[in-house]
């Protein structure tokens, strides 16, 4: 399998179909043929369809999900394309700084480029449960794209960056599963709350921070493995 067939193309919240057919031709063109669409409005449509001019086998192979997080089960690296800085993010790359690094990891297994809803974009949340944000350096004046224009510049750099690649300053790391960090957050939380540190009833900014710390980072499975083996040495520490 090329490196190309491991990259999904994540649609989340699609408006309007036409926009999820130019988002299919657009990956077509590039060699990329992995689309999911996480709960959008009209799917399968004939719009979809006409917009695919000729793309419509991928369309025909889409993965239909209600959550972002189950188009994201079996990736370990994703890029959330966002058009704005988030404060409780990690900082975020231009498309052709981070895209090589997308490619290379996907040397080693699934990973995945996540494109918000046409109105509103990605929420906070949902870049959260990404790897980092990634943005295209459009004219700051007017930065607006139409969705299948992102995807298909997107998918062009995917392209360039599989054909030609760019040595990257150090190896890419084999990274944890998407499964497996997103554990290791749901067993910090839990293990904070035990010990009174973390309020669910006045949470603050304290799980967005702590996700940015560890986004930073990049875990690895051993790493996690580590981590989670610290909490539940401590969870069984006797008062």
């Amino acid at each position: 399998m090329n490196t190309l067939e491991r990259i999904r193309v994540v649609l989340t919240r699609t408006s309007h179909p036409g926009n999820i057919g130019a988002a299919a031709r657009a990956m077509k063109t590039m060699g990329l043929t992995r689309l999911y669409l996480v709960s959008p409005l009209a799917f399968p449509d004939s719009v979809a369809e006409a917009r695919a001019s000729g793309a419509t086998d991928v369309l025909e192979k889409a993965i239909v999900v209600d959550r972002l997080e189950a188009a994201l089960v079996g990736t370990h690296f994703s890029a959330a394309l966002t058009a704005r800085r988030r404060d409780w993010s990690v900082p975020p790359g231009n498309a052709r700084e981070v895209v090589p690094e997308l490619v290379a990891q996907a040397a080693h297994g699934e990973v995945a480029l996540v494109f918000g809803a046409e109105n509103s974009g990605l929420t906070n949340e949902e870049v959260a449960l990404c790897s980092l944000p990634v943005t295209i350096p459009a004219n700051p004046a007017y930065s607006s794209l139409n969705l299948g224009a992102a995807v298909q510049l997107l998918c062009y750099e995917c392209r360039l960056a599989a054909l030609d690649p760019v040595p990257l300053a150090e190896a890419p790391r084999p990274l944890a599963s998407f499964e497996e960090v997103e554990g290791f957050h749901r067993h910090l939380e839990q293990a904070m709350t035990e010990t009174g540190f973390y309020k669910a009833d006045n949470p603050g900014r304290l799980i967005a921070r702590v996700r940015r710390l560890y986004g930073r980072i990049r875990l690895e499975r051993e790493e996690v493995n580590i981590l989670r083996g610290i909490l539940s040495a401590l969870q069984k520490k006797p008062d």
